[in-house]
């Protein structure tokens, strides 16, 4: 997961650039308080369709090699497009209590030297699925804590990666931060490996909010490396913030967006903090008691909103503000928006190859994830095998309704000819029961549904993914939504 900091502005909710790219604050203030409260509900992420929670162990490693094995080759000629990478490192020094990722925590920085010793062989498999050299377009190292690792064992991971992989020179290269394990002198040597994009975890500057997550990094910090980034020349910075923490208040985290503002970095994601202790051990840690009011949660997502596209950034969708020069920014505006597993992307609809323990990847027309835990993690690999645990081959019906959800998502538009041409099917009647059920959308202005296309509004921007909800087959058949996280 990641995180952000200074002046006045919000991560995450809706449109703030007409197509010129023009600022325009106007369609901000009609995320109105009372329409995110309406649908603050739960819901799908739609980083893929279907999500991963209807991933089944039925498919297993087998399937995962056939569909690496088939990607290298297309209508009879090698298939020379691009792979993103990504690499999952769980290590971490201390535990944040808000934290629901996949974390190991040690003070045992040895334990990076093994993890590397089973990476190099999920490697090698995979290179002799795929072969040696195949073009990469983006890596992206998340956790945990990737900078839980020392240069040495970054570098190390690195040379594993360009040994079996082809790094194209524009390629975007992205490391998770904590600012706690990083200072200038390490940037400076994270740029030399090569990597060219950092996402830093601040989740708020507030010292009292920080005490009450266990992550306890003054804003001072933040500033510094920011600026230390900027000298060495990164393409981008995304800062993470996360509102409903506990001992946050309006107030509080007013003060956050505007030193966000101030440091002003390409990139921001904000989060609702989805509290679920019966789920996630470390939460626990964390009193009910302090956690802000459902009305103040809303209230904040509303004034960072107001804030962030005030300040000119653009709402990308989701969780995701970016500065209008940002490519992020020039996707949206182009219609060339994509979305992976991390969320928003400039990069094509191209194969996702997921690395480390838990990883979720997503080759040819399926999606697999690695074992969860670091023990059954290590056994596949030992017996020389794909660690993958679960995933799923998907249907004619998901790969048709992938692409309305994903048109959705990226673009807020869907051409019904456009769909059916390339799905073979008439959109009209297939859709039948989903157009009809978009009515009450259409009438609280979320959506305009003309005869060939669907098209979703400034407003309806804040609330895309319940638009795309309606398009789920899956929660067609189960209406629970509580495993979700927030709508907004």
């Amino acid at each position: 997961m990641q995180a952000q900091t200074f002046r006045p502005a919000p991560p995450a909710l809706a449109q703030a650039l007409p197509a010129d790219g023009r600022h325009s604050s106007a369609h901000a203030s009609q995320a109105s308080p009372a329409l995110l409260q309406r649908f603050s509900g739960g819901g799908p992420r739609y980083t893929s369709y279907p999500t991963a929670d209807r991933f089944v162990e039925a498919f297993n490693e087998e399937d995962y090699g056939l569909a690496l094995r088939q990607r290298r080759t297309i209508g009879g000629a090698k298939n020379s497009a691009a792979l993103s990478l990504y690499v999952h490192i769980p290590f971490c020094e201390s535990l944040c209590y808000y934290c629901a990722c996949n974390k190991v925590i040690t003070r045992h920085h040895d334990r990076a030297d093994r993890y590397l010793d089973y990476l190099a062989k999920e490697i090698e498999l995979h290179t002799a699925q795929l072969g040696r050299g195949e073009p990469v377009s983006q890596l992206h190292l998340g956790g945990g804590s990737p900078t839980f690792m020392d240069d040495a064992q970054l570098g190390r991971l690195m040379d594993l990666l360009q040994s079996a992989f082809t790094f194209l020179p524009e390629a975007e290269r992205s490391i998770e931060i904590d600012p706690r394990t990083v200072d200038a002198a390490r940037l400076e040597r994270l740029a030399d490996m090569g990597f060219n994009r950092l996402s830093l975890g601040v989740q708020d500057f507030d010292p009292a909010v920080q005490q009450a997550i266990h992550r306890v990094q003054p804003a001072a910090m933040v500033v510094e490396l920011m600026a230390a980034a900027r000298k060495l020349g990164f393409a981008s910075i995304n800062l993470d913030l996360i509102h409903g923490l506990p001992r946050q208040t309006v107030a509080s985290f007013e003060r956050t967006l505007a030193q966000v503002c101030e440091l002003r970095p390409e990139r921001i994601a904000l989060y609702a903090y989805a509290h679920l202790p019966e789920r996630f051990k470390a939460q626990r840690r964390i009193s009910a008691d302090e956690l802000p009011s459902p009305a103040d949660k809303v209230q904040m997502l509303s004034q960072a909103i107001q804030t962030l596209c005030a300040a000119g950034y653009v709402y990308i969708g989701m969780d995701h503000f970016a500065l209008p020069q940002d490519p992020l920014a020039v996707a949206k505006r182009q219609g060339l928006l994509h979305r992976n597993f991390q969320g928003y992307s400039t990069q094509p609809d191209c194969d996702l190859v997921a690395l480390g323990v838990s990883a979720i990847g997503h080759v040819g027309a399926s999606y697999s994830q690695n074992a969860k835990t670091l023990e059954a993690y290590y056994d596949h690999l030992d017996q020389g095998r794909l660690p993958v645990d679960r995933g799923l081959a998907l249907t004619r019906d998901d790969l048709l309704r992938r692409a309305v959800i994903m048109a959705i998502m990226c673009q807020g538009k869907v051409d019904f000819a456009a769909i059916g041409q390339a799905h073979l099917v008439d959109f009209a009647d297939r859709f039948a029961p989903e157009l009809a059920a978009l009515g009450p959308l259409v009438a609280q202005g979320l959506v305009k549904l003309r005869d060939h296309e669907l098209e979703v509004t400034d407003t309806g921007w804040f609330f895309v993914r319940a638009i795309a909800m309606v398009f789920d087959r899956y929660l067609q058949a189960d209406r629970n939504r509580a495993r979700f996280s927030r709508l907004v």
